[in-house]
């Protein structure tokens, strides 16, 4: 999404070309092959656990560090391989976010009306939100030193990335679209109308 920002803004005419339907397919095909190949060697490791305590996980879904808690096993190796494949994702794709918004908010800048600038803005202010609510919330329950504390916590910031932000999504996206929003505003003035009744 960042690098999809990038270029609507810093090279708006070029767009088409640019963020073609191959440049789309290798950004997924990409993502796919970093992501396996940061979670095969812990799910490998995974594989070999005993769990002789508990068979119930405390967590809304199967996460590594309640997976790790129930474990009977020694988790410190593979706590320390979650750990670095965390810190890597994080830091590699934050730096991408970073560095695409430098470019964006130097192009910005250089507009010549604030018209423009005001409108360039809101263009990213959406993705800025949905990037902010999934990086803070990743870094609580990703970065720290052991997974077998605070399990608790993260049950509540898990929470907050598996429903509160896919619920955002639509208002924050959509709710700029004009026609979502006179249809959002007759919804509105009809639920009135109809509690007045």
């Amino acid at each position: 999404m960042s690098y999809d920002r990038y270029v609507a803004i810093c090279k708006p005419l070029h767009y088409m070309t640019i963020m073609n339907g191959r440049v789309c397919r290798n950004f997924i095909f990409f993502c796919w092959v970093a992501a396996l190949s940061i979670l095969v060697p812990p799910i490998s490791l995974g594989l070999g656990l005993d769990f002789c305590d508990s068979n119930i996980i405390d967590h809304f879904c199967c996460d590594a560090a309640p997976l790790l808690k129930i474990s009977c096993s020694d988790t410190w190796l593979l706590e320390q391989m979650v750990i670095a494949g965390a810190v890597l994702i994080f830091i590699i794709t934050f730096v991408c976010v970073v560095l695409s918004y430098v470019y964006i908010i130097k192009t910005i800048l250089r507009f010549p009306s604030a018209q423009q600038r005001k409108k360039a803005f809101s263009t990213c202010s959406s993705h800025m939100i949905v990037v902010s609510i999934t990086y803070g919330s990743c870094f609580f329950i990703y970065i720290k030193p052991s997974s077998k504390s605070d399990v608790a916590i993260n049950k509540g910031i898990s929470l907050l990335i598996i429903s509160v932000s896919p619920m955002l999504n639509p208002f924050i996206y959509a709710l700029r679209n004009k026609q979502v929003k006179q249809a959002f505003n007759y919804s509105i003035k009809k639920l009135v109308l109809l509690s007045k009744v």
